[in-house]
């Protein structure tokens, strides 16, 4: 363990253990590492894990299959600075110190983002106070996180356009999906400052890390329009961003039915924006892949999965090809369900029990097929 900067730790609970059976290698169970690693070593595919799942049945689900680690929310400025004079890092060294002991390769999900915590969040919070916070974060982040060498990237700033192309922006109290950053300001050009800081924080005190530009929604055009100019308006300053991510949480904010319907059309704008990416010396990056069963849909289950399966087949086969081209990644958020109330269950690899779901294989065999 690390000697503790400041601390304050929250939230944990347990899960049962994992039997030496449940665990065992062999061909039908375990995704092969190495079509992560050398028949394609411009793609790498991993999950995520929530702290409270170290030491549990879940971590050794992840050792058994992956290699890339994302944190889920333990760098963010919610829990590493939520306000000025608090310092959190108990929960990011301990995932800092997972990942070297077993030799993992990490994307430090560590944006300036919508996930910021109440006191960013607070109506009456001034310009002047938001960017010294976030001026503090991003370089103490950027400075304790460049000498890991287990980590390879860093999300610097996320979720920051709207489907129709337009600035996110806050709202109105502290207990809303709102981004507060915004009320920093913007630049003579009308981009928010708290990106362009961010960036420029980020390049100056973490070079040997690759800095990524985190979006999520769809595929809508305007969206990815916007971030096409900004990633190349703050790169026009001086700055990195030396990839572009996607997260991927599917049916979230989408209709079933029209997504299911244009699966090959949204496929086919994926494609463009890998091209697009690699064009430009970007690579691309699945951050938080999922798929949302709505709780009208529950009792569809089944056939949900296989449309999940469906869907990754795609998704998976088209990194493989374009991994041929330029550096892609696949993160997949959580390893099991994670129920959102109100919304529904957010489906991985494997079911409520940890029992592998189609999409599980799908994931196996086209890792597989890429030899």
């Amino acid at each position: 363990m690390r000697l503790k900067v400041f601390c304050i730790l929250f939230f944990a609970f347990a899960f049962f253990g994992v039997s030496q059976n449940e665990l065992s290698e062999n061909n039908s169970n375990t995704i092969d590492k190495q079509s992560n690693r050398a028949s394609f070593p411009s793609l790498l595919v991993g999950a995520t894990l929530n702290y409270e799942e170290l030491g549990t049945k879940k971590e050794r689900l992840f050792l058994k299959d992956f290699k890339y680690l994302t944190p889920a929310n333990a760098a963010k400025q919610s829990a590493i600075h939520p306000e000025p004079g608090k310092w959190n890092w108990d929960k990011i060294n301990d995932f800092i110190d997972f990942a070297n002991k077993n030799h993992l390769t990490v994307r430090m999900h560590a944006p300036v983002s919508p996930q910021a915590s109440k006191w960013a969040k607070a109506d009456h919070r001034t310009a002047e106070e938001l960017t010294q916070n976030m001026e503090e974060y991003v370089t103490a982040i950027s400075q304790r996180f460049n000498v890991e060498p287990s980590i390879k990237y860093m999300d610097v700033v996320n979720e920051t356009i709207l489907p129709d192309g337009s600035w996110f922006g806050p709202k109105e109290g502290v207990h809303q999906w709102e981004n507060p950053w915004i009320n920093m300001g913007y630049d003579e050009n009308g981009y928010p400052l708290y990106i362009l800081k961010a960036f420029e924080i980020a390049t100056k005190y973490a070079p040997n890390l690759k800095l990524v530009y985190n979006q999520n929604a769809g595929m809508e055009d305007k969206l990815w329009d916007k971030v096409k100019e900004t990633v190349l308006y703050v790169r026009s300053k001086g700055y990195r961003v030396d990839g572009i991510g996607w997260q991927g949480h599917i049916l979230l904010g989408a209709k079933r039915k029209d997504f299911i319907d244009n699966m090959d059309a949204t496929i086919q704008k994926m494609s463009d924006l890998i091209d697009w990416a690699h064009a430009h010396d970007l690579a691309f990056h699945v951050t938080e892949l999922d798929y949302l069963v709505k709780d009208e849909f529950k009792k569809e289950l089944k056939p949900e999965r296989e449309n999940q399966k469906k869907l990754y087949d795609k998704i998976v086969n088209l990194l493989i090809e374009k991994s041929k081209q330029g550096e892609v990644t696949l993160n997949l958020w959580d390893l099991s369900v994670r129920h959102k109330k109100g919304t529904g269950d957010f489906q991985s690899i494997y079911n409520k029990k940890f029992k592998p779901t189609p999409a599980y294989f799908s994931i196996q065999r086209a890792l597989k097929a890429s030899h």
